[in-house]
């Protein structure tokens, strides 16, 4: 029988492999092998000529080779330094409530450079310390100058508390928008807060601001389910209360009551 196939050859292994395609005749005949067909294909490509493997796909045989390209060096890690620490050597912290209040004001790390600095008012021992976040929109000479030191005043007068017998003072000495409390706490903002508390050296402390603030006394601070509590310092202890913040009073009056029943159930634990 006499068949016509297409042959495309090629070593591999030392192995021929048969294709359909173009046409080669082979007789394998009734008593024919495989291989005697194969063979028969074979010299029949040779005889037209084809002794090596074709692509179809164009080369340029007479193009230079081109160079590997040049590896990419790896990216360096870069590394950063860590941010400096608010406030700076603790050595270099000020011993008293004088020294305390310049250096307030000057330490470059406390605030941004060219913001307005507000600094803390009254004396220590006082009674009472009262502490907010950041000062009042506006502030310029002294503390809580506007709508929410106006309320202020009217509970200190509740409490029968002149503003003089007060300690006055802000957890950072410039108004900040959206503070990090966190990153401040890292940066070493509750170490600042807690060396000003045991200068200032009050009978009491009063925090207005209790999300932020508390963030930043951490663990220092050990309350009760009313936010009432101590804090602890490595000189000692004070009691402490925690409220939100007077310009949430100022706009929910309602909060207002909730605040006299736990400053009158601190103060009467503090008389015990």
């Amino acid at each position: 029988m006499t068949q016509r196939v297409c042959l495309e050859s090629w070593r591999k292994q030392g192995q021929y492999h048969l294709v359909t395609g173009s046409s080669a005749p082979i007789s394998t005949g009734t008593s024919g092998s495989f291989a005697a067909a194969l063979a028969s294909a074979l010299d029949w490509w040779r005889e037209a000529g084809v002794d090596a493997d074709f692509t179809e796909l164009p080369q340029d045989w007479l193009a230079e080779a081109q160079p590997a390209p040049a590896a990419i060096p790896m990216a360096q890690p870069v590394e950063t330094k860590p941010a400096p620490q608010i406030g700076g050597p603790t050595a270099s912290w000020p011993e008293n409530l004088a020294e305390f209040s310049d250096w307030w004001q000057t330490e470059p790390t406390l605030a941004p450079a060219g913001v307005h600095r507000v600094p803390p008012s009254g004396a220590g021992h006082s009674p009472l310390m009262v502490l907010v976040a950041m000062p009042e929109e506006g502030d310029r000479e002294t503390l809580l100058s506007g709508k929410a030191g106006h309320l202020l005043a009217a509970m200190l007068a509740a409490m029968g508390l002149a503003r003089d017998q007060v300690y006055l003072a802000s957890a950072v000495p410039a108004r900040t928008a959206l503070p990090d409390w966190e990153a401040l706490a890292s940066a070493g903002l509750g170490k600042v807060l807690a060396h000003h508390i045991r200068l200032a050296a009050p009978q009491r402390v009063l925090v207005f601001g209790r999300s932020g603030i508390s963030t930043l006394l951490g663990n220092g601070w050990a309350q009760t389910a009313a936010n009432l509590g101590n804090f602890n310092h490595h000189s000692g202890s004070v009691a402490m209360m925690m409220a939100v913040d007077l310009e949430a009073l100022l706009a929910s009056p309602g909060l207002k009551s909730g605040f006299w029943n736990r400053w009158l159930e601190w103060t009467g634990i503090a008389q015990q």
